[in-house]
């Protein structure tokens, strides 16, 4: 029977990350009481699970069958841009991810799992059928509809408060700047602040 850090609701449900921009760390962190749970994910994982709650929300809001009320955007009352909770103990590196919508109690049901090296399939393997092993832990969060809307825009900001692009390859730019595919090699550099 695997582990399961539940928040149903939680009282705070955030991303945010550790480190300098280009060396960043993202965390899905919820806190109920004393009790915080701390997930480390990759960047794409987040901007893809803030991408899918928006796009299950929309669903949702224009579903026929919806009573539930669905906020368009993040009431301000929800907004949250505090740091992460501390200390920081990472239960494990995100893997496999699920969202669904809870019509019985007009929730977003998050579900994340471990990373595992199992979980990791071949292109000979594609066609095989493999069993996944039982996850060890599940962080499972179920949030409300403006809670979600609130969790979406932060998520939004803190992966656009990385690296800037570069204006001609659209690669993220180190301080010290980075060999442009687009300028055949050249070094380019983080604009200068004046």
């Amino acid at each position: 029977m695997p582990l399961v850090h539940a928040f149903d609701p939680p009282e705070r449900f955030v991303v945010g990350t550790v480190g300098p921009p280009g060396a960043r760390t993202f965390f899905l962190q919820a806190r109920d009481g004393a009790r915080i749970t701390s997930v480390a994910l990759e960047k794409q994982q987040v901007e893809a699970l803030a991408e899918r709650i928006d796009e299950l929300l929309d669903e949702v809001m224009q579903a026929a069958a919806n009573t539930a009320l669905i906020p368009a955007v993040a009431p301000f009352d929800l907004v949250d841009n505090n740091p992460l909770e501390q200390p920081i103990e990472e239960e494990f590196r995100a893997g496999t991810m699920t969202l669904s919508w809870d019509l019985a109690i007009e929730r977003i049901v998050i579900e994340v799992f471990p990373f595992t090296e199992a979980a990791v399939v071949s292109p000979e393997q594609v066609d095989e059928d493999l069993e996944e092993p039982e996850p060890d832990e599940i962080f499972l969060v179920k949030l409300t509809a403006g809670g979600a809307r609130a969790f979406v825009d932060r998520a939004r900001s803190v992966v656009g408060a990385g690296r800037p692009d570069c204006p001609f390859c659209g690669n993220p730019l180190d301080p010290d700047g980075h060999l442009c595919v687009r300028a055949n090699g050249f070094r380019r550099r983080e604009p200068q602040q004046p």
